[in-house]
């Protein structure tokens, strides 16, 4: 696959369908080339790939196409959107009250219940959200689509146009 980013940044840089075998890793490289190819620091890079990963493997298992990654640029921020075919509001998912790496203070039975809770690799994925993107995160619906956003600051330093 031959990738350029679109020009001006303000588009689609990845679309994939039910059918595609990994749709996570490769929006996983197609984002980092795309933000690094902007000259941003590695720690953003870092934290809006996890975050687009976790939007897609969700928009993955939960909900149907045509889905797309779009990376926007303004003066202020990057922000990393990934759309579904899932418009319906009341699935959109929130962040659960009781985070998942806390144990639950009513399981009084402790042991394997609280250690198996506590590893659990369901339930924490809009905890990392949260935590990467400074609560700079959301989801709206629109023409038939839902969309997960995340947006970064950009610093200045260090960060250019792109080129395409």
């Amino acid at each position: 696959m031959t990738f350029t980013p679109p020009r001006p940044l303000d588009g689609v840089v990845y679309r994939w369908t039910s059918c595609t075998p990994n749709p996570t890793a490769e929006a996983r490289a197609v984002v980092r080339r795309t933000l690094s190819g902007l000259g941003l620091p590695g720690e953003t890079v870092s934290d809006a790939v996890l975050v687009v990963s976790e939007f897609v493997a969700n928009a993955a298992e939960y909900a149907y196409g045509p889905y797309e990654v779009r990376i926007r640029r303004s003066p202020a921020e990057i922000i990393c959107e990934v759309s579904d075919g899932h418009p319906v509001i009341p699935h959109f998912p929130t962040l659960p009250t009781a985070s998942p790496f806390e144990p639950n203070p009513q399981d009084r039975g402790g042991g394997l219940n609280a250690l198996c809770a506590l590893l659990a690799e369901r339930g924490r994925g809009l905890h990392i959200v949260d935590q990467l993107s400074r609560g700079a995160w959301g989801f709206r619906s629109s023409r038939g689509t839902k969309t997960a956003w995340a947006a970064w600051p950009i610093t200045g330093v260090g960060a250019r146009e792109c080129d395409g």
